[in-house]
């Protein structure tokens, strides 16, 4: 009899075969992959918020959706310092980042518009998308001209609908930055909604870790994204936008009104990393300096800098990149190869992240064994 699951079997067989198939590893050595750029996770400020909100008696667990039992006071304390905090009108608490775009993209644009987005945009968005209503298209890597290009196409053909204009402010895997004004004059050029993913610059980036959207904020055609599992140290993520947009979502998105909410405890200890990151900006220029230090280092080696903390090392070919990966872990430094699909064929990668849990000790021996390892490889 043949086995239901052969299909499965043999998908995993392929990844094998192309040095792609992944599998879980405990993690262990020198901290150089993480996204706790500001050391928040495992931190006495951290610790310190969950044991005094556990003495106020907040619940681990919502008990339900928002809209039924479970709407915690938390949440909407929470939700109501986000927005000021990030110069909104109104902010929603999601469970994870890939939720609150999966549920954005799903939910927001309609049938008749279209959603531009930067070929490289996160895979929550790409599932998003795929249960929404609106048409997509991708726009070349950080080139503005080219959202333009493609809605000024769309218009032609009869596209009148509502353009919707996606971007991450801060790319995960190349590290490098969107040109955000340049976006924002796109959007303001054709009516388009303009959506940031602010997941790995919230925190380190503007005043009081705002992000690098901070500029364009009062905007009525923005939206931005900030999750709170990186450099906020805790879990979920913030939906920033009009009020239309969350009553839109508490209305009509499915990944929200169907999921039961947060834990409270949990919005209070994002609200607590909030005030964290806001009062103690030495953090985010401790890091900065990290950064800095890296990028001396890495230029002897002859490896460009990416303008940010998540410096990448492309590799090109997957063996090659898990076996570098492989021996910088032998040597104590938890640095991961990144392959297809996260990153397009043919790049793959050592994505190191410089964090607050190094400091230039560490990052000048990552640095010496990484020339040896690569070399070696």
């Amino acid at each position: 009899m043949t086995s239901p699951f052969s299909a499965l079997r043999a998908d995993l067989a392929s990844l094998g075969a192309a040095d792609r198939r992944r599998t879980l590893t405990p993690r262990t050595g020198i901290d150089f992959a993480s996204n706790d750029y500001l050391a928040l996770a495992g931190s006495y400020a951290l610790n310190e918020a969950l044991t005094q909100g556990l003495r106020r008696g907040l619940p681990a667990g919502s008990g339900g959706s928002r809209l039924l039992r479970g709407n915690h006071p938390e949440h909407e304390a929470l939700e109501t310092h986000a927005a000021r905090h990030y110069g909104s009108e109104t902010a929603l608490f999601f469970p994870t980042g890939f939720a609150a775009n999966a549920g954005l993209f799903a939910t927001l644009p309609q049938r008749g518009d279209l959603v531009v987005h930067d070929e490289f945009i996160h895979a929550s968005a790409h599932d998003g998308m795929k249960l929404g209503r609106a048409g997509t298209v991708a726009a070349r890597h950080n080139d503005a001209q080219s959202f333009d290009d493609l809605i000024a196409r769309w218009r032609r053909g009869g596209g009148a609908g509502t353009p919707w204009i996606a971007a991450e402010s801060l790319y995960s895997m190349d590290g490098d930055r969107a040109p955000l004004a340049d976006l924002a004059a796109v959007a303001d050029r054709h009516g388009a909604v303009l959506v940031i993913d602010e997941a790995h610059a919230t925190g380190v980036y503007g005043p009081a870790g705002q992000g690098l959207a901070h500029d364009l904020v009062g905007r009525e055609n923005l939206i931005t994204l900030h999750t709170c599992g990186k450099a906020l140290g805790a879990e979920g993520a913030l939906l920033c936008a009009p009020a239309i947009v969350r009553d839109f979502l508490v209305n009509r998105g499915r990944p929200f009104i169907f999921s039961t909410a947060p834990s409270p405890l949990m919005a209070w200890l994002v609200h607590q990393a909030l005030e964290i990151v806001a009062n103690e900006p030495e953090r985010a220029a401790r890091l900065h300096g990290l950064v800095r230090h890296t990028e001396t280092r890495l230029a002897r080696l002859g490896l460009p800098a990416s303008g940010s903390q998540i410096f990448p090392v492309v590799i090109g070919d997957n063996a090659r990149t898990m076996r570098i990966a492989a021996a910088l872990q032998a040597d104590g430094f938890d640095i991961r190869g990144i392959r297809p699909p996260t990153v397009a064929p043919g790049t793959a990668r050592l994505r190191i992240a410089i964090t607050l849990n190094v400091g230039e000790r560490e990052i000048d021996a990552m640095t010496e064994r990484l020339s040896a390892a690569m070399a070696a490889a």
